[in-house]
């Protein structure tokens, strides 16, 4: 399967090969014709589609279709404009692997990262409670993405999200060194483990529905039974865990936010706070990724706001000198 990545596509080229579907959706527009509103996506990123023609079904989220068409930009922003989509069928030769965004580095090594973590701890008690915790979500965190479209939608995005805020953590623990380092770390590993029960993920890391106890529950609510459990079965009692349970509770920082406990200790305030910086670059890294430089981004819901491109080209030019 020989295609141009995504990443690289810009305006005003041809394009026809195979793209996964993250998001599928038939709409109605302004002169009340029906069409396809879609993002397809490689491995290298997503791009936004349309397709005018309203008899054709939706194709469902994580399958792959072979797409015809052009690309455009819309308010600043690339669109790829299909003329011709179909589903895959058995002659098709495509790697699969080609078309997975998938997290910048290899779940395996993302793994050794939070175990390394953990080894670290001098708290016999917190050290033991997020062993047993990874243990039990091992398998899932290969490939589980930490959110269906927000940020780190992606394969092993959930492990992409945790070891980038223990990498903000432990620059941030050198300048207020007075903090737990044990509790940080703990906060930070367990903070989204059950976001493998929210989600309901295939193993491409693509979520089609949120489930049962995510709907009713959520992974906050989810994250406190567990520690619990996951305590009495090694015999963990006492502080550590209560600690472990409000900073899960409490890392989504406001009750609008879905937390119903503001953090209480600097560790949780300081685990909120790092889960909202990475989830936001992540999100800024994404609908930038999307535009040029100079250009703003198309509104971005859960910032409300347009994101603007810098020219970084430009802040490396050598001052002119004047004439004369």
């Amino acid at each position: 399967m020989q295609q141009p990545p995504v990443c690289e596509f810009v305006k005003d080229i041809r394009f026809e090969g195979f793209l996964l579907v993250r998001m599928s959706e038939q709409r109605t527009g302004g002169n009340g014709a029906k069409y396809l509103d879609m993002s397809l996506a490689d491995r290298t990123g997503e791009v936004s589609a349309k397709l005018w023609d309203g008899n054709v079904a939706p194709p469902a989220v994580g399958t792959v279709v072979k797409v015809r068409g052009g690309t455009l930009e819309y308010n600043g922003r690339l669109q790829l404009r299909i003329e011709k989509l179909r589903g895959l069928e058995p002659a098709d030769e495509v790697d699969i692997a080609q078309l997975t965004p998938s997290a910048p580095e290899s779940p395996e090594d993302m793994l050794v990262e939070l175990r390394t973590a953990i080894e670290e701890m001098t708290s016999a008690p917190l050290r033991k409670l997020t062993g047993a915790l990874v243990d039990q979500y091992q398998d899932k965190l290969i490939y589980y993405p930490a959110a269906q479209k927000i940020h780190h939608a992606e394969r092993s995005g959930l492990l992409h999200h945790t070891t980038g805020m223990l990498r903000a953590a432990r620059a941030i623990l050198a300048v207020y060194p007075w903090l737990n380092r044990d509790l940080v770390f703990a906060g930070v590993i367990v903070h989204d483990l059950c976001k493998t029960e929210e989600m309901e993920s295939d193993l491409l890391g693509v979520v089609r529905d949120y489930s049962q106890n995510g709907l009713l529950l959520g992974h906050l609510t989810l994250g406190v039974t567990r520690i619990a459990q996951a305590a009495d079965r090694i015999g963990v009692s006492g502080e550590p865990v209560l600690l472990l349970q409000h900073m899960m509770l409490s890392h989504h920082g406001e009750e609008a936010f879905g937390s119903p406990r503001k953090p209480m200790f600097p560790e949780a305030e300081l685990l909120h706070w790092l889960d909202l910086l990475d989830a936001r670059m992540n999100e800024m890294q994404t609908a930038l990724g999307k535009v040029s430089p100079g250009v703003f981004s198309e509104k971005i819901w859960s910032l409300d706001r347009r994101l603007y491109r810098p020219k970084y080209e430009e802040l490396t030019q050598e001052p002119s000198l004047p004439e004369g």
